[in-house]
């Protein structure tokens, strides 16, 4: 039977693998493609992917810090550039989730002029990750779909059979 740890690594490994899946898909494209973008989408494939993970850095961060800076979105990067962050930020989380385990991970967020003071914040961290990372990648997904382009299974079922949860 899963634990619930378990169960929550289980869910930040589907977010790692299906980023890095997502990745994959993108590497090969041409600049052009890269750079397409579709209505109701945060932006072109490339700049919401450098943004997902650049946010994914971000909330890791925020366990361990309550007054970083005001989040900024930087130029989009190749995804050969975001596939290493993506997979420093697998080995981060392991950890992170290893001290939410043992009951030494406690996260505050600090106020700003249009957020309150949160004090145990690690389950709202955690939470925006996975919905964040699902956000963003199924607007990537929609994004390649519109274009004709293969799209990549990311769902749990796929991620189950694949890597043998």
């Amino acid at each position: 039977m899963a634990s619930t740890q378990d169960v929550l690594r289980a869910m930040f490994e589907h977010h790692i693998w299906a980023t890095v899946t997502l990745i994959d898909a993108l590497e090969g494209l041409p600049a052009e493609r890269l750079d397409a973008e579709i209505p109701g989408t945060y932006g072109s494939m490339v700049a919401t992917l450098t943004h997902l993970v650049e946010a994914d850095s971000r909330y890791l961060a925020r366990l361990y810090s309550s007054s970083l800076p005001l989040p900024e979105d930087h130029p989009p990067r190749p995804p050969a550039d975001v596939r290493t962050e993506i997979h420093g930020n697998a080995a981060r989380w392991a950890q992170a989730l290893g001290q939410l385990d043992a009951g030494t991970l406690d996260a505050t967020i600090g106020a700003r002029d249009d957020y309150p003071r949160v004090t145990h914040a690690e389950g709202l961290l955690l939470l925006q990750a996975i919905h964040h990372g699902n956000d963003h990648r199924t607007q990537i997904w929609s994004t390649l779909g519109a274009l004709g382009l293969e799209v990549p299974e990311l769902d749990g079922w796929e991620f189950w059979l694949t890597q043998g949860a």
